[in-house]
């Protein structure tokens, strides 16, 4: 087996643990629950616990990868993923589970950073487009598959065995990555910024919680941090984060806060459609989540497609396009009604999984090919961030419009018309918010910089 098979086969299987673990875990969330008698807000944390430990670090983890090298890091980071699945098994409280989940979201760092660096690292710049796809099909298959699996692990088995399951994937990628005597690194780092590791990482873990729990001291705090973090990297000879990028390559900048817009405006749309279909319409979880398979499946059927069009073609202009169809789909989202037909819901996802397939992995080729190879960890960390902190702020701003339209009587069917109002404003706003990322993405191809 060689080099290159080695590696689009270890950066696809660790591409999927992430991704699979919270999908999973999602079902399993009210035995969780059950199990050791948790509130709705501690039963958020299980996840949250998960997304803040990966946010916070995933820069300064971006630049170690690229100094220490990306195979170190990605054995690493499945060594942590591995130890905090194992741990998260075999929990005896919501303390210790909540505890094991954030050792979890570090070693998902890690994978995060360095899956996309190592496909950059190995692959030729007219082939990378192809196996970024690939990466990119892994992650949606992991969502597609992860309502399922975990479903059927927690009746089957008890929702320890989604973590255990996970515990045996991790150490099958540690075989395999053994094996492989091959580095990858980027520039040598003669000081790590730790005060600046620290601002970046109170500044994101504020604003976050900040926003998902709506408050607004917290929310300010965070961006206070942002901008004293921001002023430090631009004084510093070795930051953790090169924060000039952003305006010195236009490309990268523009594709990066792209990727945010996009997953901001999107990442809510199962959300809301499970809700839909379970509270409005009266279907089992079940079957929802058999109708919200359709739009990962066709997204992990299209991708690697879309990564090799992105090879031949400018990848921001088909990123663009992608988003564009995301814009419209989410439009036509605001149109949902009570009696709107399956079929027409159904055929509204297969379109979304179109757009998203179009844009994500075009616009991670955009991203990558942006920048020199030395900063490819910097690069992916980033492009991390974006999707992490986007997901999360997505979930916060649907759950926040539709208690505004609800109150918190959502599951009481006399407020069935104030959540198809919310539901639709949501909509109606991710989509004006996606037509202002096609304009972003498409002004990023007007100057090519790398």
């Amino acid at each position: 087996m060689n080099i290159r098979v080695k590696a689009i086969i270890i950066t696809t299987m660790a591409s999927f643990l992430s991704p699979f673990v919270l999908s999973a875990t999602n079902v399993a969330l009210p035995k969780i629950g059950m199990e050791f008698l948790l509130d709705t807000a501690t039963i958020g944390w299980i996840q949250n616990a998960f997304l803040l430990a990966t946010a916070a670090i995933l820069i300064p983890v971006g630049r170690w990868t690229d100094a220490i090298g990306r195979k170190k890091v990605l054995l690493l980071g499945l060594i942590i993923y591995a130890i905090a699945s194992l741990m998260t098994s075999i929990s005896p409280s919501a303390f210790m589970l909540i505890f094991s989940r954030i050792i979890q979201g570090v070693g998902g760092a890690m994978l995060a950073t360095t899956s996309i660096a190592i496909i950059t690292s190995v692959f030729l710049p007219h082939e990378r487009g192809k196996f970024l796809g690939i990466n990119a099909a892994s992650i949606y298959l992991a969502i597609a598959c992860g309502p399922f699996f975990g479903g059927m692990l927690t009746e089957l088995m008890g929702w320890r065995s989604i973590f255990a399951i996970n515990f045996i994937i991790a150490l099958i990628i540690i075989i395999i990555t053994y094996t492989i005597k091959q580095e990858w690194k980027g520039k040598e780092m003669r000081k790590f910024d730790l005060q600046g590791s620290i601002l970046y990482g109170i500044s994101l873990i504020a604003i976050i919680f900040g926003m998902t729990s709506v408050n607004t001291l917290i929310t300010a705090i965070g961006l206070i941090f942002l901008i004293i973090f921001i002023v430090w990297e631009n004084r510093i000879a070795h930051p953790i984060l090169e924060v000039k990028i952003f305006i010195r390559n236009r490309a990268f900048s523009f594709a990066s806060f792209s990727a945010l817009i996009n997953y901001s405006a999107t990442y809510a749309l199962s959300f809301i459609i499970s809700l839909y279909l379970q509270i409005v319409r009266g279907l089992s979880a079940g079957v929802a989540g058999t109708i919200l398979l359709f739009q990962p499946i066709v997204q992990a059927i299209l991708s690697p497609m879309a990564g090799r069009l992105s090879d031949k073609f400018s990848p921001r202009k088909i990123a663009s396009m992608g988003m564009g169809m995301n814009s419209i789909g989410l439009f036509l989202f605001s149109t949902l009604k009570s009696t709107t037909e399956i079929s027409a819901i159904i055929m509204l996802l297969i379109f979304m999984g179109i757009g998203f397939a179009f844009f994500a992995s075009p616009n991670t080729n955009a991203i990558m090919s942006s920048v020199k190879s030395e900063s490819y960890g910097m690069a992916s960390a980033t492009l991390s961030l974006m999707r992490v902190v986007g997901q999360t702020l997505s979930i916060a701003l649907a759950t926040l419009i539709l208690s505004i339209f609800v109150g918190p009587n959502l599951l009481n069917p006399l407020y069935m018309e104030y959540f198809m109002s919310g539901a639709r404003f949501s909509f109606l706003t991710f989509s004006a918010m996606c037509l202002f990322g096609t304009i972003l993405s498409a002004l990023g191809t007007m100057k090519k910089n790398k």
